[in-house]
């Protein structure tokens, strides 16, 4: 199995987890006399496996992706460095947006308000960001479905 395909399984797994969560949640009672829609049981049955299957999958994403080397690098130091970049590109978009962001004035008496930086120079930034994201992430995929997954 490729690493790729893991990741597809795990997102499969983690969304059939949320749903019999739910569906235990809806059979947890029921009217006296009545059946239950579902047998909690055969539910607890359903979740243990796949959370078993989940935990046997993560297991293996990870050992794989901590073994795998791109050019000198891991792949889970490559998701580090992703899941980084990520974060500070949304905290320079933030600022960019409250930084551009028009403060309507009704007279020349009133106090004008200015960006504290030139929000073009930002942008730049974030433009630099976005790409070296765009090619972390291509990186990324392309060992997904190449890199066969460590058992």
């Amino acid at each position: 199995m490729k690493l790729a395909e893991a990741l597809i399984l795990r997102a499969d797994l983690q969304v059939r987890i949320s749903q019999l969560q739910r569906r235990l949640t809806a059979n947890a009672r029921m009217q006296e006399g009545e059946a239950p829609a579902e047998d909690p049981a055969k539910l607890f049955a359903e979740l243990d496996a796949c959370v078993a299957q989940l935990e046997k999958l993560v297991k293996n994403i990870n050992k794989t992706n901590a073994a795998t080397l791109i050019g000198k690098k891991t792949i889970s130091d490559l998701i580090a460095e992703k899941d980084c970049l990520g974060k500070k590109q949304n905290a320079y978009q933030d600022f960019r947006n409250s930084a551009s962001g028009k403060v309507d004035r009704y007279s020349k008496n009133e106090i004008r308000i200015l960006s504290t930086l030139d929000v073009s120079s930002v942008q730049k930034q974030i433009d630099a960001m976005a790409k070296q994201y765009r090619e972390l992430d291509t990186k990324l995929q392309g060992a997904n479905w190449a890199t066969d997954l460590i058992e």
